[in-house]
């Protein structure tokens, strides 16, 4: 079972809230989270794009670095962890993705992947005067399709003359090609995303469901290892869990109810507002997860709180379920939250004891 870390590049991390800890994100600070995980054996880094942040007294996302530029730097502090890089498909042709992914695949040969991200939040785009309307929510995964097929088709051919209703290339051409097979994910959770990720990812992303029931997800799942079959390909999946550790079960809820207490009804307003955009949205797409009122404060995604015991108990209840390929943590204080991770939860993980075995 692989293990990832959801990088802070965006302020105050996941935790919309005026009691968790507070930052900004810097070069400086997402250096040390992801050295520290490759340190301990962190399989792969991912870092989100954001474009506009929520507000509120605690300046939810309202500073947040750039994606690519951040993993391709990244990329020359570090030797052996996969950074996933996001691209928000209305703001970067194809064409050009392709070839930044082809420039960090100089830096960290095999180690750069994308993550693809069709768009939820309105105002992100239309800021900028590039939001198409709201029938992109119907078909921005006809937009993701003829968007891949052109990453495809350049990383492999080194051309592309492909002709969609969104993409018209002519002689199109990418050199140098990436050396090695760039892996896809996403983060598709409607039917519509699920189809998408069986046909094209390598991977799909899942929010974690509920406080310490770590096999919840297993049905979204089984979704997509269902719509897999179909397709005759082998899709992964990696969802995406919140820890909150300390030395006792007791300690750890603590902190779980200060963040909660403290949660930035402002910010969370502006996230219901914007997921609440498309109405059309069916019940397991990602915007409907996040703005369940049980608890919005960290996205509603999967979170463990306990003792550095429990949360390694709980961390291998996930490994045998079928199509589980990883774990991606956040944390409430990341550099605090990796090193913790590494040094009293990982040893106590038997799903984790091949990466404290000698070389």
């Amino acid at each position: 079972m692989d293990i990832g870390v959801f990088i802070p590049i965006g302020s105050n991390g996941w935790l919309i809230s005026t009691t968790a800890p507070r930052y900004r994100p810097s070069f400086d600070l997402n250096r040390e989270v992801v050295q520290r995980a490759e340190k301990h054996g962190f399989e792969f880094a991912l870092s989100m794009i954001k474009l506009r942040g929520f507000g509120g007294e605690s300046e939810f996302w309202d500073h947040a670095l750039e994606s690519f530029t951040l993993m391709s730097a990244l990329a020359a502090v570090t030797s052996k962890i996969r950074l996933y890089a996001s691209s928000a498909v209305l703001t970067l042709p194809p064409a050009i993705v392709a070839r930044m992914v082809s420039t960090i695949d100089s830096v960290a040969p095999g180690r750069i992947g994308v993550n693809i991200v069709s768009g939820w939040q309105e105002a992100e785009y239309s800021q900028m005067g590039l939001w198409p309307g709201k029938e992109h929510y119907a078909k921005r995964y006809q937009y993701c399709t003829e968007y891949v097929t052109v990453l495809k088709d350049l990383w492999e051919r080194g051309t592309s003359d492909f002709r969609g209703d969104y993409f018209q290339m002519t002689d199109c051409k990418l050199s140098p090609r990436p050396e090695n097979p760039v892996p896809l994910v996403v983060a598709g959770q409607s039917d519509a995303g699920v189809a998408f990720a069986a046909r094209f990812a390598d991977y799909n992303f899942c929010l974690g469901a509920g406080v310490n029931t770590p096999t919840a997800f297993a049905p979204s799942i089984a979704r997509l290892v269902e719509e897999s079959k179909a397709t005759g390909r082998d899709v992964g999946s990696y969802v995406l869990f919140m820890i909150i550790a300390d030395e006792t079960d007791e300690a750890a809820q603590a902190k779980w109810e200060l963040y909660k207490e403290g949660k930035d009804m402002a910010a969370l307003s502006w996230l219901g507002v914007q997921a609440g955009n498309d109405d059309r949205a069916d019940l397991n797409s990602t915007a409907k997860k996040m703005t369940n009122p049980v608890s919005m404060v960290n996205f509603n995604m999967g979170t463990l709180v306990g003792s550095y015991a429990s949360v390694a108990r709980m961390m291998d209840e996930m490994e045998d379920i079928p199509g589980l390929k990883g774990v991606m943590l956040t944390f409430d204080d990341f550099v605090e939250g990796i090193e913790n991770f590494g040094m009293r939860i990982q040893p106590l993980m038997r799903s984790r004891r091949h990466i404290l075995a000698p070389a």
